[in-house]
């Protein structure tokens, strides 16, 4: 299979081309990866109780996340710094958390003890 380099225009996009746009870009920031999506069908609906649970654990986690980020000794932000930029799946640090810390939260987005 053929690798393709982007042209410059679209080497550093990211999101829309425009509001009536319906095609995203996306930049990895640490390998210059650049994926685009077309978005088809989208749900214009109300959204379920589920849906709205699961927007709320989101930004209740989230939340909590970036608090723990801001709050870690600078020892340990180093360390996670580094090992952030050890992987590259993941552009950015505060995504990197996310998927680290996310199972370490309850449903209701508590922090589980223990």
């Amino acid at each position: 299979m053929a690798k393709i380099k982007p042209m410059a225009l679209v080497e550093n996009m990211s999101g829309k081309v425009c509001e009536h746009s319906d095609v995203y870009f996306r930049t990895n920031k640490q390998t210059g990866k650049v994926s685009s999506a077309q978005l088809c069908n989208p749900f214009t609906g109300e959204a379920s109780v589920n849906q709205v649970a699961v927007r709320n654990r989101f930004k209740t986690v989230a939340t909590a996340i970036r608090a723990r980020i801001a709050a870690l000794p600078t020892a340990d932000k180093t360390a996670l710094v580094k090992e952030y930029k050890a992987q590259h799946e993941i552009g950015s640090l505060f995504g990197y958390c996310m998927k680290k810390w996310n199972a370490e939260y309850d449903a209701s987005g508590a922090l589980i003890e223990g």
